[in-house]
């Protein structure tokens, strides 16, 4: 029988009237997705148990893409207020979106719980969104060439580049606009204190997630009205 295992849940949904669909991220697992009875005198405390930024330890079972919560035990609830429940949501839709169900990617556990940690202890939010993006690409295995061209030459502090799908950093010879080789390593480094590379990175993580999510717009965004 399986071990309990620690794990978040992303997302929950009704799937009919005794069952809910959960989306969990799941330690050494990675992303699934599972069915949860849900009835009887305690239907209403498992649906309050069973929310967004529940920290839970479960049991499971099943073969197929969509799984069986046979137990599991509520270990806590992340507490997020405000801007920084906006925020969590925006981590929750973003994971659920674009981390594929039942492939090994268990790294993405350990980067959404620093994430998420990160929500709860500091009040400045950007950086920790722009982190959780790009080494969320990472994870994903599109990731960006930090350190290259498009041409294949070592990318230059003062020289301005844009970057473009499928090729890469092109340079901007003679003009001022994309981003500098500078603000590149910055953002490369995490680091987000120039406000000038941090809105530069909100537009390049932007540019690189939009065609990955497709056509269907991120209703957490909508909550910053952007």
């Amino acid at each position: 029988m399986q071990h309990f295992v620690p794990a978040y849940l992303l997302h929950s949904r009704p799937f009919s009237d005794s069952q809910l669909m959960l989306d969990l991220l799941v330690q050494g697992v990675g992303h699934i997705r599972l069915l949860a009875r849900v009835k009887g005198r305690n239907s209403v405390k498992q649906k309050a148990n069973l929310q967004p930024f529940s920290r839970l330890t479960v049991q499971y079972a099943g073969n197929g893409d969509i799984k069986y919560l046979n137990q599991y035990e509520l270990e806590g609830l992340v507490s997020l207020k405000n801007k920084a429940l906006y925020c969590g949501f925006y981590l929750n839709e973003l994971t659920a979106r674009l981390t594929p169900v039942n492939e090994p990617l268990d790294e993405i556990y350990e980067l959404y719980h620093q994430h998420l940690t990160q929500l709860v202890n500091d009040e400045d939010y950007e950086p920790i969104l722009r982190s959780f993006e790009f080494q969320l690409l990472e994870a994903l295995g599109v990731g960006l060439d930090f350190s290259f061209d498009a041409h294949g030459s070592e990318l230059k502090d003062d020289t301005y580049y844009q970057y473009q799908n499928e090729l890469g950093w092109l340079s901007l010879r003679g003009s001022k606009r994309g981003l500098s080789g500078k603000q590149i390593q910055q953002i490369a480094q995490l680091d987000f204190s120039d406000k000038l590379t941090r809105t530069l990175a909100k537009q390049l993580a932007r540019y690189l997630l939009n065609p990955l999510l497709g056509y269907k717009k991120l209703k957490s965004r909508e909550l910053f009205g952007s």
